[in-house]
């Protein structure tokens, strides 16, 4: 069925915590490594905190294929995870030489100082790769398997455009739904014996309410199209066999 890749992601950011403001970047990272191949299988969101970014780091970089980072990377002094991400590697964080060009040469097309906060963009491990910006041309970086990047979001989408064709990629997985009239209470345990029976799929439940009437979407997945239609039949033979008994 090929290989598993994965991925995982940290958000960092005091503003996610506290609310003030709504990530969107996570769903958008879940899209495309559907997408293409990649099963995203952990998100962490952590502070402003060198400390839990190294931590959460150190973990997911050795727990997945690919760990990608958003946020902390502007020209603030809570801005710190390229200190974080060097601690956790190792490595003195230090001025890159192209990043302050490039973000010199875009101040001054503006008229706009470049301020040693500005420069503060340009900082990074030593070692690591620019990721390009092309909105607003502070760039991110990659070390290792970890990729960092902007967390505005229109910033981190096209950040990870740019990352998307130098991954390795995995099998697809393909899946199928199936409509039950059924609540979960009624399905739930018939439903995990199919499971059970077919290993090669991962089955979902989920629960909804329309009309003062419960009812639930199930969802097969699998990396073999064989397997999905031979659990997708088995959960329509199961449906089809409860409600011949109500």
């Amino acid at each position: 069925m090929g290989e598993i890749v994965t991925a995982a992601m940290t958000v960092i950011g005091d503003e996610i915590l506290s609310g003030r403001t709504r990530d969107s970047n996570i769903g958008h990272l879940a899209d495309r490594m559907t997408a293409v191949g990649i099963d995203l299988r952990e998100v962490r969101i952590v502070p402003d905190e060198q400390a839990a970014i190294v931590e959460a780091v150190n973990v997911l970089r050795g727990r997945c294929t690919y760990l990608f980072t958003t946020g902390g990377i502007g020209p603030t002094h809570d801005d710190i995870t390229a200190d974080a991400i060097s601690a956790a590697f190792g490595v003195p964080c230090e001025y890159d030489d192209q990043a302050l060009r490039l973000l010199g040469e875009y101040y001054a097309s503006r008229g706009i100082e470049f301020s040693e906060a500005r420069r503060r963009m340009a900082r990074m491990p030593r070692g690591a790769a620019h990721i390009h910006n092309p909105v607003s041309v502070a760039p991110g970086f990659s070390i290792g398997n970890v990729f960092v990047m902007a967390g505005v979001p229109s910033v981190f989408q096209a950040m990870l455009e740019n990352v998307i064709p130098t991954l390795r990629t995995g099998a697809k997985l393909l899946s199928v739904s199936v409509p039950s009239p059924l609540p979960e209470g009624t399905i739930g345990g018939p439903l995990g014996e199919i499971q059970k029976a077919h290993p090669d799929t991962i089955i979902g439940s989920y629960p909804r309410y329309i009309e003062g009437k419960f009812w639930t979407e199930l969802v097969i997945r699998s990396r073999s199209e064989e397997a999905l239609q031979a659990a997708k039949s088995s959960v329509e033979e199961m449906i089809e066999r409860l409600l011949q008994r109500n």
